[in-house]
């Protein structure tokens, strides 16, 4: 997963060009001031200032799934992956991961027969929730929250480190939750009963849900959170800006004082 950008609000300052006296008032100096850019105008400059509304200062995401089999067995996952970036562009990151099965009571149903594909999944950019059942009584839901603060209060960091799987085995069922430094990913899988899974990678964001069984129960749950900070709170940003502007004083002329 590529660092996310922070969101910049554009603008676009310069010194107006002096304004040339008349044959008649070639004593006359010329004139100052500081001039809004029409659009029109701003179209055909090659460099532009962005000034920093709001920027990215933290970037959160919690995944969360559950799977209840008819038998009994229970499969959980979840995991956190934060992005700090009130420190600058390169981001302090932490990641969480957990994962729990509790043993089977029964036989796992007889679910031969059936198929599901859902392999076109990964050629999708943007954010995909998907359902696929093969089977009768089945409880699915994948629920997606974007949390967005102004100014708010960062995270404290968890102790998780940057790249790394928690994988838990019981059986023909697996649960796992990884970080490689690009994708985020939970899976709770069942061999012959199906797959959940929920991701965050470059481009994309998604929750899928494949069942072949009967009486299953499953939940996906994903939240992202953004804090955003204040041009105020964004000194170093604040400071390049300005030292930009001091630069390109006197652009368009000089005039004596």
């Amino acid at each position: 997963m590529n660092h996310f950008k922070p969101c910049l609000l554009v603008l676009a300052l310069i010194l107006a060009l002096p304004v040339q006296a008349g044959e008649n008032e070639s004593t006359a100096r010329p004139g100052k001031g500081l001039h809004e850019i029409p659009d029109a105008e701003l179209n055909l400059m090659r460099g532009r200032y962005t000034v920093g509304g709001n920027a990215v200062a933290w970037f959160g995401v919690t995944m969360i799934s559950t799977w209840q089999a008819a038998n009994g067995q229970s499969l959980q996952g979840a995991l956190t992956l934060g992005m700090d970036f009130s420190k600058g562009n390169t981001p302090k990151i932490t990641f969480t991961p957990s994962v729990n099965i509790t043993a089977a009571n029964a036989p796992l149903p007889d679910a031969s027969g059936r198929a599901i594909d859902g392999s076109g999944l990964q050629n999708v950019s943007g954010l995909s929730q998907s359902v696929q059942i093969a089977g009768d009584g089945n409880r699915a839901s994948n629920v997606l929250h974007l949390n967005v603060r102004n100014d708010g209060v960062i995270p404290g960091q968890g102790s998780g480190g940057g790249a790394s799987t928690a994988t838990a085995l019981a059986g023909d069922a697996s649960a796992t939750a990884s970080f490689d430094g690009n994708t985020a990913q939970l899976q709770l899988r069942m061999e012959g009963q199906g797959a959940v899974q929920q991701w965050m990678r470059s481009g994309s964001v998604g929750q899928s849900i494949q069942l072949m069984a009967d009486g299953q129960q499953v939940g996906n749950r994903l939240q992202i959170d953004l804090v955003r900070q204040s041009l105020g709170g964004n000194l170093p940003l604040a400071q390049n800006v300005a030292q930009a502007i001091t630069l390109n004083r006197g652009i368009g002329g000089v005039g004596g004082q």
